[in-house]
């Protein structure tokens, strides 16, 4: 007679390299905050196929060319389970080739276009960005220009010369000619750059309507800093900086930040904040101030809880941990996840795009807590979830 199945006590080991140090160790940290939370919540309920999971997490230092070697080391040396992508395009490009030759399932934290090279049927995308995702994440910022009177003609492109920048920057020349802007002038910066000033001098001097801006954490701070002590003023300005998103962007620069308008991949308005999601930033929010990671959790948080959430869901319903039965079940399935339902279309991309476009106002002084609801950062694209519309020009906000 067959003996029954001694269930297996070992725990599901996910590995993974996340950005815990370097420029983007902040956002690294939180979204680490965020898989610990999902780990202690699926646990709780008694984990993934009546296993325990274990997050194996390692820091790649924000250095790309870290990141093969560390997932390596997971696959042959550590043995984990199952592999997750790291944070955004610089630890998920690297990763890539090693995660195609094995056929690992492989689930990015908001890595933009990654897969549009690689074109891997086991890659699926944590971002709201669509199915066009260079396109989209800029789009809205051209569409609310568009609808304005008088119409704004002209744009400016001031992008840093980096890895990040340049799918952002592919769609921004994109939505500028769809809808009708005349691009004067675009300038790269390295990211070495010091005299930010200048930078706004050789902007001024084109007397552009439109100021597009894709710029680092820390460089987004010097831009709008350089801007609000120049004389000229762009009737619209922002699009695709990466750092007002995190709060320790939006103290720094407090007051400085009203009227630039930039894209959201989550915000605090109906719609978005389900009772899923704050019951998930509460707790994210009690534990985030003691071990100095972003305070509100906005952008990260969400969705580095959703991608485990994907991960979790499809482990459940094929009751398997085999790679191709998983990337098999992910290409089809709806995920209910705490940025609401998630299908994955092409390249593992969402099917249908989610990019908000928020506008900073009302802004007094540098505390973190006025952030919390959405009333310091109004939502004005797309319209079916808008809380309010853009003051414009730039100059009235201020």
């Amino acid at each position: 007679m067959a003996q029954p199945s001694t269930p297996d006590p070992s725990p599901i080991r996910i590995g993974y390299c996340l950005s815990l140090s370097g420029p983007l160790g902040g956002n690294g940290q939180s979204a680490r905050l965020a898989h610990d939370i999902w780990q202690e919540d699926v646990n709780r309920s008694g984990g993934l196929l009546g296993r325990l999971v274990e997050l194996v997490c390692h820091d790649d230092g924000t250095d790309a060319s870290r990141v093969e070697e560390l997932y390596r080391r997971l696959l042959d040396d550590e043995q984990v389970d199952l592999v997750v992508g790291g944070y955004g395009t610089n630890s998920l490009r690297p990763a890539m080739p090693l995660v195609i030759k094995r056929r690992r399932f492989f689930v990015g934290l908001m890595g933009l276009g990654v897969n549009g090279e690689f074109g891997y049927p086991g890659y699926f995308a944590m971002i709201p960005t669509g199915p066009d995702p260079n396109a989209a994440l800029t789009e809205g910022f051209f569409a609310v220009a568009a609808a304005q009177s008088p119409r704004p003609t002209t744009v400016t492109l001031l992008i840093a010369d980096a890895e990040f920048a340049r799918n952002p920057a592919i769609g921004a020349r994109t939505n500028a000619e769809q809808y009708g802007f005349t691009i004067v002038r675009e300038l790269a910066y390295p990211l070495a750059t010091t005299d930010f000033a200048a930078l706004i001098d050789e902007v001024a001097e084109t007397g552009c309507d439109l100021l597009f801006l894709c710029s680092y954490l820390a460089d987004s701070i010097e831009l709008i800093r350089a801007l609000r002590a120049h004389s000229f003023r762009p009737k619209m300005v922002g699009g695709g900086m990466i750092g007002p998103q995190n709060a320790s962007v939006k103290t720094a620069l407090g007051p400085l930040l009203n009227g630039v308008v930039n894209y959201e991949y989550w915000a605090p308005v109906p719609g978005m904040a389900t009772p899923a999601a704050q019951a998930m930033l509460e707790v994210y929010q009690a534990r985030a101030a003691d071990i100095g990671v972003d305070p509100l959790g906005h952008y990260m948080a969400p969705l580095a809880y959703a991608q485990m959430q994907v991960v979790a869901q499809a482990i459940e319903a094929t009751e398997s941990l085999d790679d191709d039965t998983l990337i098999s079940y992910a290409r089809t399935a709806t995920f209910r996840t705490v940025m609401g339902e998630v299908v994955f279309g092409p390249d593992g991309e969402w099917r249908e795009p989610r990019v908000l476009q928020v506008q900073f106002r009302g802004i007094v002084g540098n505390d973190a807590h006025q952030f919390k609801d959405g009333s310091r950062q109004v939502v004005v694209s797309p319209r079916h979830i808008a809380s309010g519309t853009v003051m414009y020009p730039y100059a009235l906000a201020l």
